[in-house]
């Protein structure tokens, strides 16, 4: 039954993956952390356990997603590099911050800005050609990284809630903004994973089958749902029209937000 529910998790979080830019985490996280409660392990480090694995089941759902997008030529691979540095030395951080201290007050910060974020892509008629846009400058591009980075690290998503409203603030069309998001969520995800195994094996007490931070078995049952319906989700980005994609996303992001409030 525990692997059924890693089963089910993957398949709603590979399409999300890939219909909307974003790794899956913020289905993966809160359904993590009931299932760690179920297993009764420590509620000492059972959000951190649900984060770390998050980061690292995003690595195959993310590699998924993007193939697709590139294969329908909807990523940037060029906003894609000059994202990266910045993703990556945010996301280190990001665990780091996230071993530390308290994530509370910075979830309350997060669900509101991922409310109004929300509401002006609902109401907004930008992005809806499909185009590139004119990307900031590299030092601002290495500033947005590593927000993006950090903040994904610490809440185990893959970044799409906050890299497509960046992206596409600069005029980049929606569905060029999923497929840009989606890759970024490769080194969001290697990183913090990385980092996860390397911060986390210092933890005492947690459960056979892990390293630091990231539960094996948790692993093996979302990836194996989540990588095909993550081109099931691409697929479906593709098709609908961008107007309905930007809403969705927008009622997504409403979602998110009140998550984080309600559970600040």
């Amino acid at each position: 039954m525990e692997f059924l529910g890693y089963l089910v998790t993957g398949a709603a979080a590979g399409t999300l993956a890939g219909l909307f830019g974003v790794g899956g985490g913020l289905i993966i996280v809160p359904a993590l952390i009931f299932a760690f409660t179920l297993l009764g392990l420590s509620p000492e480090y059972i959000t951190h356990l649900a984060v770390g694995t998050s980061l690292a089941t995003i690595i195959p759902t993310s590699l998924s997603s993007t193939f697709t997008h590139h294969k329908n030529g909807n990523v940037f691979w060029p906003g894609v590099k000059l994202l990266a540095p910045g993703i990556m030395v945010g996301a280190w951080l990001g665990v780091t911050v996230a071993i530390q201290l308290s994530s509370a007050a910075l979830q309350m910060v997060i669900g509101i800005g991922a409310i109004v974020i929300g509401l002006r892509i609902f109401l907004s008629k930008k992005g809806e050609s499909g185009n590139q846009g004119a990307l900031p400058a590299p030092p601002l591009m290495f500033s947005g990284g590593t927000l993006i980075g950090l903040v994904s690290a610490i809440f185990g998503i893959g970044g799409g809630s906050l890299t497509v409203p960046f992206l596409t603030r600069f005029g980049m069309g929606m569905k060029w903004a999923v497929g840009t998001s989606a890759a970024c969520g490769v080194p969001i995800a290697i990183m913090g994973a990385i980092a996860n195994i390397v911060l986390g094996d210092k933890i005492e007490g947690l459960p056979e089958l892990s390293s630091g931070l990231v539960y094996w078995p948790a692993f093996a049952g979302i990836v194996l749902m989540s990588v095909p319906f993550a081109r099931v989700g691409a697929r479906l980005a593709h098709r609908l029209p961008a107007v309905v994609l930007r809403r969705l996303f927008a009622c997504l992001l409403f979602a998110v937000g009140l998550k984080f409030i309600l559970g600040s």
